[in-house]
């Protein structure tokens, strides 16, 4: 966003901001052009979020690029009927007449375009900016922005436009209803009125979503058209070639004195913000100890370490593939984390070399980055070796923020430890009865590795990385997942015996949730039963996987029968098992399950046990059966289906966890 200019109030203008004329009788070609040139990607947002959405995205773009373009006056024009802001002070102030002179014409020009497209009148391709063979279109955003664009497709034009002029503009509604007037919208304030009941998403109000790369048409990606036909038509080849070119003229390219880029792909448009995202030397960087006094205590108070941090060739590369991944680049995500450039410029938090792999982590608020590049392949413009991965960091907390994923191959996982964490041991959750082994931790936070857990059927370790008395584990992320145990309202660190058998048992389980962008994952046992025949107590353990998104946790509840002879940390069984929700979590501490279980004799029960808040359980379907209380045991047979629900102390009514 282009930073506002603050202009002294003129004595002699009353307090509304608009007027009936008087800021010198007219704007000349040259403040016009300056205006435009200064304001340019303002005024392209403008023009593309009040277009017609029916058009492609790409189609849209191009118009929008027209429309400002073509709104350069061809001479002096008179400002003397026009309601041109008078100049104001603060944050809200105006751009100035020729700006405010511009913009408006910009508005007609589209609201214009709106008309006919509403008329259906053939739409003729503008004079410029065309380009043949490739499709231009803004990056895509996230969920909020598709939301917001959906919610302005459903706008009039004359809405579209007020509401921008209100959001994005800033001005205010008499102001608006007069610039909207000027530019011939008849009905300006029931435009008005329908932009305030547009049904946007939270955060459209304050243009953090209308200043998204979602609305950019100055950022853009470039895909083919049809290949077949322009392989087989030279001429369009060579047109394509051209219109590349012209392209790259009108957006302008990279500075020079930067170096190469590496493995990134070129580079389509330039603004102020990214290029300082893009330059290694406005990269921020924490104080060794900025952690003993931060406010809050995550990634963002990690210093800066490595043997390479102050590498400029390596951080650039790293910056440029990050904004602009070339197409030999792996690039890989969590779900949920948007894989776009960096909004300014990141904090680094490591640079060096780890096994035979150049690393680089960086943070922006929002998300954890890694580069990587093999070590005898650095600096490849090809793009060999390079890779890129992105994970949700957001809302991080000391036990959360512990460690951070250097390297990992096909066995090992090195870590970088927090700045806080002083020691590190390796432990098999299979084996909770041995102390694991302890590991070094370099004077650059680089962990000795630790074993990457197996996904094989037989599942026979589960390692894991105890630090600073927290339990973590790989989960195939950036961030390793913590794991607690106890009441979802409170849970709390993985110490006593009673912990660490619950999480022997459920460790095998885990494989469920990797690579789906885990936070935590904390065990709890729900219920205790005695099971039918005297063959002992069984367990009833629910286990929650939250993510960093909020959305797609996942729940499963266990049945831990007693233990077989010689095999006391056997994995339970998986009794049920749900996506979403609020069972077992700290919204909806209260679970119910149930089922089929084999007694030692070979007699067949339908078991089911409920949290605390259950206060009776009733079978019904293939099982019939009800019990005052939190646990029921019903005879059955083998492959009998029941359905089971149960009430609370409360009288509320509960499903069992499917």
């Amino acid at each position: 966003m282009e930073q506002q200019q603050a202009t002294t109030p003129r004595p002699d203008r009353t307090t509304d901001s608009f007027g009936d004329g008087d800021l010198g009788d007219a704007i000349d070609v040259e403040q016009a052009e300056a205006a435009l040139v200064e304001h340019y990607p303002r005024l392209v947002r403008l023009a593309y979020l009040v277009l017609p959405p029916g058009a492609s995205r790409g189609r849209r773009v191009l118009t929008a690029h027209a429309v400002v373009q073509r709104s350069l006056p061809r001479q002096r024009a008179s400002t003397r009927d026009l309601p041109l802001p008078a100049p104001r002070s603060g944050t809200d102030a105006s751009d100035g007449p020729g700006y405010a002179f511009v913009r408006l014409r910009v508005l007609r020009a589209a609201l214009a375009t709106g008309r006919r497209s509403r008329l259906r009148l053939p739409a003729l391709p503008p004079p410029l900016p065309q380009v043949w063979g490739l499709r231009l279109f803004p990056r895509s955003g996230g969920a909020d922005e598709l939301a917001l664009d959906q919610a302005l497709s459903e706008l009039s034009a004359p809405g579209r436009a007020a509401f921008v002029l209100r959001d994005l503009e800033r001005l205010t509604a008499p102001d608006a209803r007069r610039v909207l007037e000027a530019a011939g919208v008849s009905e300006a304030r029931e435009a008005l009125e329908e932009a305030e009941r547009a049904a946007t998403p939270a955060g459209s109000r304050d243009r953090s979503l209308l200043e998204s790369v979602e609305f950019d048409p100055c950022a853009l990606q470039a895909r083919p058209t049809d290949l077949i036909r322009r392989r087989q038509h030279f001429r369009a080849v060579l047109a394509a070639g051209v219109a590349v070119l012209v392209c790259g003229a009108l957006l302008g390219l990279p500075g020079e004195g930067w170096g190469p880029d590496g493995a990134a792909a070129p580079v389509y448009a330039q603004n102020p913000a990214a290029e300082a995202a893009l330059d290694p030397g406005k990269l921020t960087k924490a104080p060794a100890t900025a952690w003993k006094t931060a406010a809050r205590v995550d990634f963002a108070s990690w210093p800066a370490r490595g043997d390479r941090v102050d590498d400029r060739a390596l951080l650039r590369r790293a910056l440029a593939v990050w904004a602009r991944p070339g197409a030999g680049v792996p690039v890989w995500a969590t779900p949920g984390t948007s894989t776009g450039p960096a909004a300014g410029p990141a904090q680094l938090l490591f640079a060096g070399v780890v096994d035979h792999a150049v690393v680089v982590l960086l943070h922006d608020g929002l998300r954890v980055v890694r580069y990587a590049e093999a070590a005898d392949a650095e600096g490849r413009s090809d793009g060999t070796g390079a890779a890129l991965d992105f994970a949700r960091a957001d809302g991080a907390s000391a036990a959360s923020a512990s460690a951070l994923v250097l390297n990992r191959t096909q066995r090992n996982v090195r870590y970088l430890a927090a700045p806080w964490v002083t020691s590190a041991h390796s432990v098999d959750l299979l084996k909770p009865d041995e102390a694991g082994t302890r590991l070094a931790i370099g004077k650059d936070g680089v962990a000795d590795p630790v074993p990457f857990p197996s996904a094989d059927a037989k599942c026979t370790s589960w390692p894991a990385l105890r630090m600073g008395g927290r339990l973590l584990t790989d989960l195939g992320e950036l961030a390793p997942a913590r794991l607690t145990y106890g009441s979802p309202g409170k849970p709390g660190e993985v110490k006593g015996p009673k912990a660490r058998a619950a999480w022997a048992r459920t460790a095998c389980h885990l494989p469920a949730v990797r690579g789906q962008g885990v936070r935590t994952v904390n065990s709890w046992e729900f219920a205790e039963q005695p099971v039918p025949g005297g063959a002992g107590t069984a367990a009833w353990v629910c286990t929650r996987a939250e993510t960093w998104r909020g959305a797609g946790s996942r729940t499963l509840a266990q049945f831990q029968a007693p233990a077989p002879g010689g095999q006391p940390y056997a994995p339970g069984a998986v009794a049920a098992r749900a996506e979403g929700g609020t069972a077992c979590g700290p919204r909806g501490p209260r679970v119910l399950a149930g089922v089929l279980w084999k007694a030692p004799d070979g007699r067949w029960w339908l078991l089911a046990a409920g949290s605390k808040a259950v206060s009776s359980i009733r079978a019904t379907g293939g099982v019939q059966g009800e019990v005052t209380g939190r646990l029921l045991a019903v005879p059955s047979k083998a492959g009998d289906r029941a359905e089971l629900d149960g009430q609370l102390a409360d009288g509320k009514k509960i499903r069992a966890l499917r």
